[in-house]
């Protein structure tokens, strides 16, 4: 499955196996994949190699937005015997490997498309505002 890709993944998340990277590149991406629809899934299926396409096109959309947080804990339901703390280092892993291959300006398109947290799945700074004027510090 997507050689360089798997590759990263295996390196990155420190996977005993190639068979553990494959199965959390699987569940990773069959649920971003549920998060996205129109021109940024194809996007993203266009800049996959294409054993990974195959598992983004097959995913179910999910209708509800979910925030990162929401989105870890559904990775963590995918997978048996995971954690919130083991899903996050999967999700973290994969879409980081995913973020190099997409390139700066889709991978901007689509997490500007997502809810804030994505980013930092991705390994980089949430840096868009918050909603609301930011409470004053504690004195």
């Amino acid at each position: 499955m997507g050689g360089d890709l798997l590759g990263a993944v295996r390196t990155s998340g420190r996977y005993r196996t190639t068979a553990e990277a494959e199965r959390a590149l699987r569940q990773v991406l069959a649920a971003f994949a549920g998060q996205l629809s129109g021109a940024e899934r194809a996007a993203l299926l266009g800049a996959l190699p294409p054993e990974a396409a195959r598992l983004v096109a097959g995913a179910v959309r999910d209708e509800r937005r979910r925030t990162a947080c929401a989105f870890v804990d559904g990775v963590a339901a995918r997978t048996e015997g995971a954690t919130h703390a083991t899903a996050r280092w999967d999700a973290s892993t994969v879409l980081m490997a995913v973020g190099a291959h997409l390139g700066e300006e889709l991978l901007q398109r689509i997490l500007d498309r997502l809810p804030r947290g994505y980013a930092l799945l991705f390994g980089r700074a949430d840096l868009r505002p918050t909603a609301g004027p930011v409470p004053p510090a504690p004195s």
